[in-house]
């Protein structure tokens, strides 16, 4: 049988094209641009966050109440809002009221300072730092009183919190916790103070033991000898012994002006003052303690002793 030729051939069927899935592109978005990397680009602004609508407004700055009662109306709605910037702004209130109108806050007292306290354990760093603020205006304001029993657990948890705060990291809370401390120390009394601050100078926290050394530092610097000895003298030698060889030096230093004030209103009056001051080491603490604490006022330097 004769083959037939290839010309003659069935044609081959061509292949269909295989369909190619369709992939759709993303939609090409546009980062915003807060820098400028394009010289051709405008720059955005950056956004807009609600701890910069926050005025840190200065006690210097701030002014009366037009009409106080009316304002003191919705004050305890204000602090006791859901909505933080409400808050803020009812303590910045608060601080107006202190300030120029302090009978008339009198009566909420307690629960601006119940509000306080909760305000600065709150992380957001924008209401704690104007929480403190309104503590320093409530001391300026109000001093004794706060000591009073009556109020004076709220004080104890307001000032357990300012040397917290005052011990962590967040530069700007920090220093303005310092800054309370040192206006409560100036506006109350050093001797009721002390009693209050002597309890932190043993506390777990090294930083709340310096920033409770350092308040009551900046306590006896304000008293004399019969302020002195009406709280303890022993006590206060005895406490400056213990903070001397703290970790920190913020302790040590608060302990070596502690001495150096206790030093000056003890000898003041005495014509020998060298063995008045060692006498009364010697009979108040142990025996290298009282070395090291006698030296203090001498050399004007600070010699911690170790392994005690």
């Amino acid at each position: 049988m004769a083959l037939r030729p290839i010309d003659n051939a069935l044609p081959i069927a061509a292949e269909r094209p295989k369909k190619q899935a369709k992939i759709s592109a993303p939609p090409h978005k546009e980062k915003p641009n807060f820098g400028v990397n394009d010289e051709n680009n405008v720059p955005m602004p950056p956004p807009i966050t609600a701890d910069s609508s926050i005025d840190y407004i200065p006690s210097e700055n701030l002014k009366p109440f037009p009409d106080p009662d009316i304002k003191i109306q919705g004050l305890v709605g204000g602090l006791e809002s859901k909505d933080w910037l409400k808050v803020c702004e009812s303590l910045n209130d608060a601080r107006q009221l202190a300030l120029f109108h302090p009978n008339i806050l009198l009566p909420v007292l307690e629960k601006v300072m119940l509000v306080m306290v909760k305000a600065i354990k709150n992380p957001r760093s924008a209401l704690c730092k104007t929480s403190i603020m309104a503590s320093s205006d409530i001391f300026k304001a109000f001093g004794e009183k706060l000591l009073e029993p009556a109020i004076s657990n709220i004080f104890d948890n307001l000032l357990l919190q300012l040397l917290l705060k005052g011990s962590q990291d967040k530069k700007f809370v920090c220093e303005e916790a310092d800054r309370t401390l040192k206006t409560m120390v100036e506006s109350t009394s050093p001797l009721l103070l002390l009693r209050k601050l002597r309890a932190y100078v043993g506390h777990s926290n090294l930083r709340v033991r310096a920033k409770a050394a350092v308040s009551i530092s900046n306590c006896v610097s304000k008293m004399d000898l019969e302020g002195m000895k009406e709280f303890g003298l022993a006590e206060l030698i005895q406490t400056a012994a213990n903070l001397l060889n703290d970790k920190l030096p913020e302790a040590r230093e608060a302990a070596r002006s502690i001495v150096i004030s206790s030093y000056e209103a003890l000898v003041e009056n005495e014509e020998q003052k060298q063995e008045t001051w060692q006498s009364f080491c010697q009979s108040n603490l142990p025996a290298i303690h009282a070395q090291a604490i006698v030296k203090i006022p001498l050399s004007g330097k600070m010699e911690p002793y170790l392994d005690l």
